[in-house]
């Protein structure tokens, strides 16, 4: 999924600061980790709403995409449904 992502170069690499998912403005509280490919970099990091994200960023085309989302809120509510 195509995210719009406000970053941040204070290291001379494009850190996300900010995105906007479906409408909504997740702030960046913390980057957990990063790795890197060929022409790619992943950004995990946790969202003000508690939730980890994985972010893909296109190193050359600065095109970013979330790739994984996770939320205590959304696995509580599974785990109590039996799913």
């Amino acid at each position: 999924m195509h995210v719009d992502v406000e970053i941040c170069r204070d290291t001379g690499i494009a850190l996300p600061r900010a995105f906007v998912m479906k409408g909504r403005r997740v702030s960046v509280v913390e980057i957990i980790d990063q790795w890197f490919g060929s022409d790619y970099r992943y950004c995990k990091l946790k969202g003000d709403d508690g939730a980890i994200y994985i972010l893909r960023v296109i190193e050359h085309s600065s095109d970013w995409q979330l790739t994984l989302f996770s939320s205590q809120f959304i696995q509580s509510i599974a785990a109590s449904s039996g799913t």
